[in-house]
């Protein structure tokens, strides 16, 4: 099964409080789309799970 493009939106805690984000990401399905942006936030910006949210997943047509 190839990868599909989702549109993730949502916020992540910083010091001053929660700011939003939206960003693109190639997965299979939604379940490895959350497993993605989690290790997308941990890894850049050292960010636990608990300080990421996901408000929506949107599949992106076609190119």
């Amino acid at each position: 099964m190839s990868d599909r493009k989702f549109e993730v939106s949502g916020t992540f805690k910083v010091d001053e409080g929660w700011k939003p984000y939206t960003t693109v990401v190639e997965a299979p399905n939604e379940n490895q789309v959350n497993e993605r942006i989690y290790t997308i936030f941990g890894s850049k910006h050292h960010l636990p799970r608990r300080s990421v949210r996901i408000s929506g997943i949107k599949l992106v047509d076609g190119e």
